[in-house]
């Protein structure tokens, strides 16, 4: 019932910048929290930046500084501005939304699918 639609990956050299998009549709009474999130070979799925609907941010300690996370509201739509891009960073990003849903405002939870982000030289 809400499709999360996410852009913006790809390769990019150390030192470099990539800017991630993440649009929810559906039948979407409200949206509370924007987050993404990144899973690495071999590693757990980690919370990256998280943003509510009020506009409060959290970040993980090893992007504070580099990455900015953002909303447009009339868009349902999240960003995730990456600069200063480290070896560490390659990893799928997603996005998850939590919210209400349209009629009766049940609660959802949805993930998007998932977008590769390499940084490489």
């Amino acid at each position: 019932q809400v499709q999360l639609v996410e852009s913006g990956g790809g390769l990019v050299q150390p030192g470099g910048s990539l800017r991630l998009s993440c649009a929810a549709s559906g039948s979407i009474f409200s949206i509370n929290g924007m987050g993404w999130y990144r899973q690495a070979p071999g590693k757990e799925r980690e919370l990256v930046a998280a943003i509510t609907s009020g506009g409060r941010t959290n970040y993980a300690d090893s992007v504070k500084g580099r990455f900015t996370i953002s909303r447009d509201n009339a868009k349902n739509t999240v960003y995730l501005q990456m600069n200063s891009l480290k070896f560490e960073d390659t990893a799928v990003y997603y996005c998850n939304v939590d919210g209400t849903l349209d009629p009766f405002q049940r609660n959802f939870i949805s993930w998007g699918q998932g977008t590769q982000v390499t940084v490489s030289s």
